[in-house]
């Protein structure tokens, strides 16, 4: 390579790190723990407990099951990303001070997130579950035809987290719980220089590795019809290995170290006295913030970021119609995790969730839900830019559509 492009595609790598692996960071939070969830826009998930999937959101809920408990089910996650009013010019090669119109119709994709619990009263007083689902996850592609390529490409990031609880009741009103984490994360990032700049591969990382955090909770049970729930979860700083082609050059077996944020939420549960009609919310509070830098432990800190942390608020209503049929609804209010720092292959903004679904029961012992979710972003204004090798201003739009179905029984 002559020393006239030596410069551009170094930079470019610099630049494909610092946008992309935000959502190896950041990721893109999933609430993908149960369809019953996903049909209240999870308000008041950390206490309502109409099945096992409540121990992702709250270990203490585990105390209120007096049966072995089993949820099994998948959500649907098809997103539309759209980029408009895109401008695209390069500031080196032939091309150089060009123009181009760079808008894409969607780079989003359809991803499948399974989730299984499992809950075990011992006896009175003490519960142990077991559960896998995930936490985060995002999927975003441009193909051959976005112009601006060193800003797209391919970001596909996967988790998975294997959950050990244990729940005690203190006594008819107060119950404690917490757990173990195992976080598996896995994630490809492909990047390469626009056909203006010589279309050079200039980043290709594939790499996954193991976390450990803890979740702590507690619920308080006013009456048979009221309960508040309060939970933490710990998140670790993933550690992911594998091999990195970064400015040139591939490093075997190099370790990215990824923070991931930590979570608290409260929520609360009230049905209406002698009516079919319950009422529940939640307030939830995500640590964005704890993505300061993204280091390698090969190039050191690769990027300094500006996320903020975010806040989501939901309310819901549920209508227990008859001793088959339960009918749901919600809406959420989700704060988006990025505040100066924005990129096309991770579009964020503060969304909306509107949600609906039902649970159908067999009989007293099993049944199954169904829930769905369309979820409405905001535009965003885009500028990524690396200095003498060029410039994207774009809008960034997306939405969302969820949908889920779970299998519950009790033993």
């Amino acid at each position: 390579m002559n020393k006239h492009k030596l410069l551009p595609v170094t930079l470019l790598a610099s630049t494909a790190v610092l946008t992309s692996t935000q959502v190896n960071a950041a990721g893109f939070q999933l609430n993908a723990q149960s369809a019953t969830g996903l049909g209240r826009a999870f308000a008041g998930d950390a206490v309502i407990a109409d099945n096992a999937s409540v121990m992702a959101r709250n270990a203490a809920a585990m105390a209120l099951f007096d049966e072995t408990a089993l949820s099994l089910g998948v959500n649907m996650i098809k997103t539309d990303i759209n980029i408009s009013n895109a401008s695209y010019s390069p500031s080196a090669g032939p091309a150089a001070g060009a123009s181009f119109d760079s808008d894409y119709d969607n780079a989003g994709d359809t991803s499948y997130a399974p989730n299984l619990h499992l809950i075990v009263p011992l006896n009175e007083q003490f519960a142990v579950g077991v559960n896998l689902y995930s936490n985060f996850g995002t999927k975003t592609e441009f193909d051959d035809s976005f112009s601006a390529s060193e800003y797209g490409g391919l970001t596909d990031v996967k988790s998975m987290n294997l959950g050990l609880s244990v729940s005690y009741r203190l006594n008819s009103q107060w119950s404690i719980g917490g757990g173990l984490d195992v976080i598996y994360g896995q994630g490809k990032l492909q990047r390469s220089g626009s056909k203006a700049l010589g279309s050079q591969k200039i980043l290709d990382i594939d790499a996954a590795g193991v976390g450990l955090g803890f979740n702590l909770g507690t619920v308080f049970e006013l009456d048979n019809n009221n309960r508040f729930g309060l939970s933490y979860h710990y998140s670790p700083k993933l550690e992911a290995e594998g091999d990195i082609y970064y400015k040139g050059v591939t490093t075997a077996d190099d370790t990215l170290f990824i923070p991931l944020p930590d979570m608290a939420e409260f929520s609360g549960y009230h049905r209406l006295q002698g009516t079919k009609y319950a009422v529940h919310y939640s307030v939830q509070w995500i640590g964005w913030s704890a993505f300061k830098t993204l280091e390698s432990q090969a190039n050191g800190t690769l990027n300094e970021y500006q996320w903020k942390d975010a806040m989501h608020f939901s309310l819901g209503a549920t209508y227990y119609l008859n001793k088959e049929w339960t009918l749901r609804t919600g809406y959420m209010y989700d704060q988006s995790a990025q505040d100066q720092v924005t990129s096309v292959s991770v579009p964020d903004s503060d969304r909306q969730w509107l949600s609906a679904g039902f649970t159908y029961h067999f009989d007293k012992k099993s049944n199954i839900d169904f829930g769905a979710t369309y979820l409405l972003g905001k535009d965003v204004s885009v500028t990524e830019k690396t200095e003498h090798v060029s410039e994207l201003s774009a809008t960034t739009h997306a939405d969302a559509l969820l949908m889920a179905v779970q299998y519950s029984r009790t033993f």
